[in-house]
């Protein structure tokens, strides 16, 4: 079946350490509600995560890269089977994917594409701090976590905000993983077993010192207790799947399919008044390439999850794979800027004014709508 553009998102659609918060008075209203951003560095394949069953130029695109026994959605998509808590949280309407979006710079570069989604702007380098910071400060009486070793460009800027990381194994060096990371990622071989050996670690050589479900547990606890933060952020990295894409996906998709399960547990009863962003700087070449992986693209998904979503539904404009559909007929096109969802989110559960979302938290942005009805009324 041909899949149409009738997926498009219209308005109306449907502890320790503890002490380190201090208590705060709540809000009325929107007060109470919490958000963790969730960012996969690397660029994950949005193909593979959500399969496009219906479009008839999928198992062609994907030869041997095909997914296996997904699991249905719908008539027209279908979600990779490590995924399997969002496919419960789904029949639950509490988990959707938005599809074909990505920030505004659509170019190929890692590091310019997550410094232009982190900050928030039009284009990179257009703000010296990142938005939800911005955000954070937009809010009375709020506080920010990451859960890294070092203040991510997402929440640098004058709101208040503190990282949080478990201690490092006396007899690991991470500049050294740093390095050997970029020795190994290069070689189809040795890439995987050197991230299995880093995973068995109990860290990522990238940055994050924590696994994604660790991370994610940490958050819950923070963000769970009496005055703690409302809003959260977690990163990881491994997503750059140039080779070997099937095992190292079906691995890193249960990570973050168990840190979501770890975070909902977590949470608790404040799950109910909750929304998971989980979003990447850009997606993958629509064809798979020799080495059994896929290049650098453009469009991708989005993923929201959390008691306060209105789940249950592929959401987004999908804009098909034939030759003439593909962005300069290689990968998925963008149907959507990133911020839109950034945007819909914030304003709608954490109540945040349009004129300060388009002039403050992402400045110069009033051309870019937010994204309606992607939570419960």
């Amino acid at each position: 079946m041909s899949i149409t553009r009738r997926h498009f998102l219209t308005a109306g659609a449907a502890a320790t350490t503890l002490s380190l918060w201090p208590r705060f008075a709540q809000a009325s209203g929107r007060g109470d509600t919490r958000l963790l951003v969730v960012l996969l560095r690397g660029g994950l394949d949005g193909l593979h995560a959500v399969v496009p069953t219906g479009d008839p130029q999928h198992a062609t695109l994907r030869g041997r890269l095909a997914v296996a026994d997904a699991r249905r959605l719908d008539a027209d998509f279908a979600l990779h089977p490590a995924l399997a808590f969002s496919h419960e949280l789904y029949a639950r309407r509490e988990w959707m994917p938005v599809l074909a979006v990505a920030p505004p710079y659509r170019q190929r570069s890692h590091f310019e594409a997550q410094d232009n989604l982190e900050s928030g702007t039009a284009a990179t380098g257009g703000a010296s701090g990142g938005w939800l910071n911005r955000c954070v400060a937009a809010l009375p009486s709020s506080r920010a976590l990451s859960v890294s070793t070092v203040m991510p460009l997402i929440l640098r800027g004058p709101a208040e905000a503190t990282t949080w990381s478990p201690p490092l194994p006396d007899d690991v060096n991470p500049i050294l993983l740093q390095r050997l990371q970029t020795l190994y990622a290069a070689d189809p071989k040795l890439a995987h077993p050197f991230e299995q050996a880093v995973a068995a670690q109990g860290m990522q050589a990238g940055g994050s010192v924590a696994r994604l479900p660790q991370a994610m547990a940490a958050a819950a606890r923070f963000m769970a207790a009496n005055g703690g933060p409302r809003v959260g952020f977690v990163e990881n990295t491994g997503w750059d799947t140039h080779a070997q894409q099937g095992p190292v996906l079906a691995r890193k998709l249960a990570e973050l399919d168990q840190g979501l399960r770890q975070f909902h547990d977590g949470i608790g009863e404040a799950w109910s008044r909750t929304v998971v962003v989980v979003a990447t700087e850009f997606g993958r070449t629509a064809a798979v390439n020799g080495t059994g992986g896929t290049d650098h693209g453009t469009g991708t998904l989005a993923m929201l999850a959390g008691g306060a979503v209105a789940g249950g539904r592929v959401a987004g404009d999908w804009p098909g794979l034939s030759p003439s559909q593909l962005n300069e007929g290689r990968d998925l096109r963008a149907t959507a800027d990133l911020r839109s969802v950034f945007k819909g989110v914030v304003g709608d559960h954490l109540g945040i004014a349009r004129a300060t979302l388009d002039g403050r938290v992402f400045p110069d942005s009033g051309g870019t709508a937010a994204m309606n009805g992607l939570l419960r009324g």
